[in-house]
């Protein structure tokens, strides 16, 4: 991971790196465990960010949009991300991940070890 994304992207990356197979958090809680808030686009950027070296080992597909939805859509990246999901066990309804089964919850403690910077 580049320095040059700089320490809140940093920060994103570890706090995802967190998130226990089959569950799911939303932009909105990281960045709000990151004291960003109204950050949830900027974590977005820094998932978007990511290299080709780096998306193996951070699971960008766990992070999801308010309400359990795939950002993502029906592009390429959105199919990845529910393929990968359900590999996972993570259920869906209709198009949106199920969070009270999945959801890390309102304020993920075993993921608030990581701060902002």
């Amino acid at each position: 991971m580049s320095a040059r994304r700089g320490p809140f992207f940093e920060s994103v990356y570890a706090l995802v790196q967190q998130i226990p197979r089959g569950r799911v958090a939303t932009y909105g809680q990281i960045a709000a465990l990151l004291g960003q808030a109204r950050g949830a686009r900027a974590v977005g950027w820094a998932l978007r960010a990511l290299g080709p070296g780096s998306v193996g080992r951070v699971p960008w597909h766990r992070v999801v949009g308010q309400g359990g939805r795939i950002s993502l859509g029906e592009r390429p990246a959105g199919i990845e991300q529910r393929r990968r999901l359900r590999a996972e066990g993570v259920r869906f309804t209709g198009s949106r991940v199920d969070l009270a089964r999945h959801g890390v919850g309102r304020r993920p403690a075993r993921l608030a070890g990581v701060s902002s910077r």
